[in-house]
């Protein structure tokens, strides 16, 4: 069999098997091998089987266990996804994914930066704007965290700001 092949080989298994933290094991070789439609399917996948275990947690009623290696690769899965529509400017789309987020795990920090996201996306606040005057990128770097974990102090603005709201 050639490359191709044993790569969509070793997909299928991960796919068969909803083992998303597999499949991103294997996002480099795929990156590297498959063609531009065959990638964009790759992470269709993902994103499929994320949105599967999302709803079986929230019918479980469950938090995600950020230790457990399904429950972190779906997280980060459905983080990607809030992000995308961040990105392409679809911001309520993305604040209700940030606000489902934000409740969905048992990692306080991670909530706590979802909520952020939610709040920024929530008042129109742009990825762009949000990246250049909210977080701290070079922070989140050295905390090695897949989202962006760490804000400037226009963070704590926006939090007084849901406060006084009432939220």
């Amino acid at each position: 069999m050639s490359r191709v092949e044993d790569l969509k080989a070793e997909v299928l298994k991960a796919q068969q098997s909803c083992d998303i933290a597999s499949l991103y094991i294997l996002e480099q070789k795929a990156h590297d091998t498959f063609d531009e439609e065959t990638l964009h399917g790759f992470y269709a996948n993902i994103l499929d089987l994320a949105l599967e275990k999302l709803t079986d947690t929230l019918e479980a009623h469950r938090a995600m266990d950020m230790n457990e290696v399904q429950d972190f690769a779906t997280i980060r899965a459905l983080y990607e996804y809030a992000i995308e529509h961040y990105s392409s400017g679809q911001i309520s789309d993305a604040s209700a994914l940030f606000e489902v987020l934000s409740g969905l795990s048992n990692d306080e920090k991670f909530s706590h930066a979802l909520k952020l996201h939610w709040m920024a996306s929530r008042e129109n606040i742009t990825l762009d704007d949000f990246i250049s005057d909210i977080a701290d990128l070079d922070a989140t770097q050295e905390a090695g965290t897949f989202y962006i974990s760490c804000f400037n102090k226009k963070a704590q603005k926006l939090l007084d700001k849901s406060q006084m709201v009432g939220e």
